[in-house]
């Protein structure tokens, strides 16, 4: 439950912390909203020259330094796949991509949204694996969006749209979510699943 007038903390949280959530951190942080970033991968990993060949980074590596590495092995390739500009936005947004297994010191969410079945399966897990000591809810919800630079654009608008939603619910979000998420999808034509973890 978050208290009257509180601002709520979102997690936004796609597979390589580059794309999706990114544009999501990007576009929530315009409309002035407290949010942080990740991705739940192994590693970031980006398009290459061939699908065999991706482009694999550590996470933690600076978005500049990746954007400079791929302008290094073939610009023109990396400005038409949209990397390189998507990695300029990036760079004005944080330093570089983090890991949401990693993240336990950043503190508590009050919201934590994923684009992906396979992400959100993840962030539940690695919630459900952590011991709960505040009791403090969280919803994790789920939109499934394409990982393109078009469907990023859409469905961070979206996530916008649901954050601000959510932090102005007057009271406890846990009775208003059904009808919240089911009012959501019916109005956008999007299907969203969600979850409940504590802290």
């Amino acid at each position: 439950m978050v208290a009257e007038g509180k601002r709520w903390r979102f997690a936004m949280v796609c597979s390589s912390n580059m794309n999706r959530s990114m544009e999501a951190h990007s576009q929530l942080g315009r409309a002035g909203l407290d949010v942080e970033s990740y991705g739940t991968g192994t590693h970031v990993k980006l398009p290459g020259p061939s699908l065999h060949e991706p482009n694999v980074y550590d996470f933690g590596t600076p978005y500049g330094a990746i954007h400079d590495d791929l302008r290094r092995k073939d610009p023109d390739l990396y400005k038409r796949n949209g990397l390189l500009p998507m990695l300029k936005r990036n760079t004005s947004v944080k330093l570089a991509p983090q890991r949401w297994q990693d993240n336990v010191g950043d503190g508590v969410f009050d919201m934590i949204m994923t684009f992906e079945e396979r992400v959100f399966d993840l962030v539940v897990e690695d919630m459900n694996n952590r011991e709960p000591r505040l009791m403090k809810s969280v919803p994790i919800i789920n939109m499934d969006v394409k990982d393109n630079h078009e469907e990023a654009g859409i469905g961070a608008k979206l996530a916008v749209e649901l954050c601000q939603k959510l932090e102005a619910v007057d009271g406890d979000w846990e009775e208003i979510i059904d009808d919240l998420i089911s009012g959501f999808e019916k109005q956008h034509k999007r299907r969203l699943a969600y979850s409940i973890s504590f802290y």
